[in-house]
């Protein structure tokens, strides 16, 4: 006899077994442009992006200046946060269960969002499709760039393990 608790301590072990690493990443160059960025708009990225994965967000900074994109060596360019085993987990089964399905007019990640050594990057344009995030308290909106890295590392069988983990593909 199986209960519901067992099934999904299965489903999690599953997950932790297939996934390597989940990879949350945004950037900050358009808001970095604005007066106040480093006093309010910074801070609250942080927050919002802590709030959205249970962990403090690593500072990226540029490694070359680049006139075309009015940018400075050393000057911070993103924010990322590499999450593993039990944070994996939690954050890959809300992306999965609740996030993806309140993205407006979602019909389904495209299996060209799948690359040839078998990561998934999402993109979303706003965070406050995560539940966490209020828009009043949050008066700043940021893109993210989401990589869902598989162990295996061929594009078909990390196809089959996204499927088998309940990625919804579009048909």
């Amino acid at each position: 006899m199986t209960t519901k608790k067992h099934t999904v301590e299965y489903d999690r072990k599953k997950v932790r077994a297939f996934l390597e690493k989940v990879v949350v990443n945004t950037g900050v160059g358009r808001a970095s442009q604005m007066a106040n960025f480093q006093d309010k708009v910074l801070p609250q990225i942080i927050r919002d992006l802590a709030t959205i994965t249970g962990q403090h967000p690593q500072k990226r900074p540029t490694t070359k200046s680049i006139a075309g994109f009015k940018t400075r060596a050393g000057q911070l360019s993103g924010l990322r946060v590499t999450l593993r085993r039990d944070k994996m987990v939690d954050f890959f089964e809300r992306f999965i269960k609740i996030v993806l399905p309140r993205v407006r007019d979602f019909s389904g990640i495209s299996i060209s969002s799948v690359d040839h050594s078998g990561s998934l990057n999402v993109g979303l344009k706003e965070q406050f499709v995560f539940a966490e995030i209020n828009q009043e308290q949050s008066p700043y909106t940021f893109p993210l760039g989401v990589t869902i890295v598989p162990k295996v590392k061929h594009r078909d069988e990390a196809i089959e393990v996204y499927r088998a983990l309940g990625v919804p593909f579009k048909k």
